[in-house]
């Protein structure tokens, strides 16, 4: 382990000096095929967030068998890897939705986190552990994995932290032999940490910062990460207890900052502490800056406030580090720049619900009867192919925008980070393809029918429930193309009526826009 902490550009600011180069790329090894005697039957939970997502593939190339636990398992339909493991329903604050999905299984990732939830999520993964604990523990698996995180002993921790601690600890006491894995800040392409850590170097000429920014961290690069996860499904079943992991570089969060600017091509950044900027404060500071939601920002920032490093090495005696080493933070950073730049995001933080978002799915039009529903419902026929218009809806959003009024869209979507919402700057994991889950700034993929029907669902904040849909269908007319568009609103109370009602004007102006320059887009296309 180095500890590169050399000189400072300021009293308050660091910078990389003493930082390792950036070793060359490498690509990643993935764990398999093993033995058939090391093969396991595997259930994981939170398949569709950050880490889950990456893991699930990994696994199976491994050779286990895996079984993918989901609220919705529709979220998992377009995944690259759906035809290779068993997707099951499940809930896990619902206990007797989890005895048949653990059924026959040798091994549990619990990989679930609640921090995105808001409200009281310490309370929300307490429930889920203990879920998880009794239903392990009665279908007889072997082993529970959890990825937790690196704390000091003996202090007062954040909220973010003391839950994962709890949670360690409730598996632990489960009876069933559990392996909890505590990694610091997790340096990926799409993570929420790279995502924070990235969009305050690149907005910000001067960071203004607390106190606590001259704290230690040890950044780990998500392949790791991966590495030691997989590895863990093949540990003996009388191994258990909590485990730190970690890279090799041990940082001040100042230098973090700066060691992205230098893989970014960027200037270092002179970093101040002030110390009024309380972790609050902070939150609210990133939620306005970066794409990350005050409800994620909040718990991560708090656990900046402790020194995050890895204070004993017994992992070492359980399972080596990766063929090469562990991957230092600068070379982290460019792997996690390539694949941004590529497109190439295995999977994202944006997979987390935004916290208050609706999670219900929109009702069938015979349900509505007896509700307010609003309704803006336009319609065009094109001559341009069906083919055309569906490449013109399925890229909708981030970087291409709305076809809408811009203008418009940023002021709706900067109130809405100013109130806690998730506004526009999430964009989407892919510029050109979409499936079920994916988020689209502060919209969702609900019903995703490739080539036919895309339906979002709002994640911002509203007073009600919010979709917008587009369908893609060939007209009466030979040769031409029905593209429709509906935007719904289910209001809540008063304020949800008195909502919708207040922005009719803008919606005219917004939708009727928009209809007419997606379908002359894709006119343009078909020319093309």
């Amino acid at each position: 382990m180095t500890d590169p902490i050399g000189s400072t550009q300021s009293s308050a600011g660091q910078s990389t000096a003493g930082l390792p180069e950036a070793a060359p790329l490498t690509p990643e090894a993935p764990v398999g095929p093993l033995p058939e005697e090391q093969r396991r039957s595997i259930l994981v939970t939170g398949a569709t967030g950050y880490v889950g997502g990456r893991l699930v593939p990994r696994l199976t190339h491994a050779g286990h068998r895996v079984r993918a636990l989901a609220r919705d398992p529709g979220r998992l339909a377009d995944v690259a890897w759906a035809d290779e493991v068993e997707v099951v329903r499940g809930d896990l604050e619902d206990a007797g939705s989890l005895a048949e999905a653990f059924g026959g299984q040798e091994v549990v990732y619990h990989l679930v986190h609640a921090m995105s939830a808001g409200g009281d999520f310490q309370k929300a993964e307490l429930e889920q552990a203990r879920n998880v604990a009794a239903a392990a523990r009665e279908a007889g698996v072997r082993r529970i994995v959890y990825l937790s995180g690196l704390h000091p002993e003996g202090e007062e921790l954040s909220e973010h932290l003391a839950s994962r601690v709890a949670v360690g600890e409730t598996l632990l006491a489960s009876g069933v032999p559990t392996i909890v894995l505590e990694a610091g800040i997790v340096i990926g392409s799409g993570s929420a940490s790279f995502e924070m850590i990235r969009h305050l170097t690149e907005v910000l000429p001067y960071m203004p910062a607390p106190k606590w920014v001259r704290n230690f961290v040890q950044p780990i690069a998500v392949r790791d990460v991966l590495h030691y996860l997989v590895h863990a499904a093949t540990l003996p079943d009388d191994v258990e207890g909590a485990f730190d992991i970690g890279g090799p570089d041990v940082l001040r969060y100042g230098q973090v900052m700066n060691g992205y600017a230098v893989e970014a091509g960027l200037p270092q950044r002179p970093i101040a502490s002030l110390p009024v900027l309380t972790p609050w404060l902070a939150s609210h500071w990133v939620n306005l800056v970066t794409p990350v939601p005050r409800a994620i920002a909040m718990p991560l920032i708090g656990s900046l406030m402790h020194d995050c490093v890895v204070t004993e090495h017994r992992i070492d005696d359980l399972i080596p580090p990766p063929a090469g080493g562990l991957t230092g933070y600068r070379r982290a950073v460019r792997l996690a720049l390539v694949r941004e730049r590529a497109g190439d995001i295995e999977s994202s933080w944006r997979s987390a619900s935004a916290a208050g978002a609706p999670s219900d799915p929109l009702p069938n039009d015979p349900q509505w009867s007896g509700s307010t529903v609003f309704e803006d419902a336009r319609e065009r026929i094109t001559g341009a192919p069906p083919e055309a218009v569906w490449e013109v809806v399925e890229a909708i959003g981030g970087d291409k925008g709305w076809y809408s009024v811009p203008m418009l869209w940023s002021i709706r979507g900067l109130m809405d980070r100013v109130v806690g919402g998730v506004g526009l700057r999430r964009g989407r994991r892919d510029p050109q393809r979409l499936r079920a889950g994916d988020v689209v700034d502060f919209w969702r993929v609900e019903r995703l029918e490739h080539g036919r029907l895309l339906r979002l669902r709002a994640e911002m904040k509203v007073p009600g429930r919010a979709w917008i849909e587009f369908r893609v269908d060939p007209a009466d007319e030979p040769g031409r193309t029905r593209y429709r568009q509906r935007a719904i609103f289910l209001p809540s109370g008063l304020a949800g009526r008195l909502y919708w009602w207040s922005l009719v004007p803008a919606h005219h102006v917004i939708f009727d826009t928009m209809t007419a320059r997606i379908v002359g887009a894709a006119e343009a296309l078909a020319k093309r």
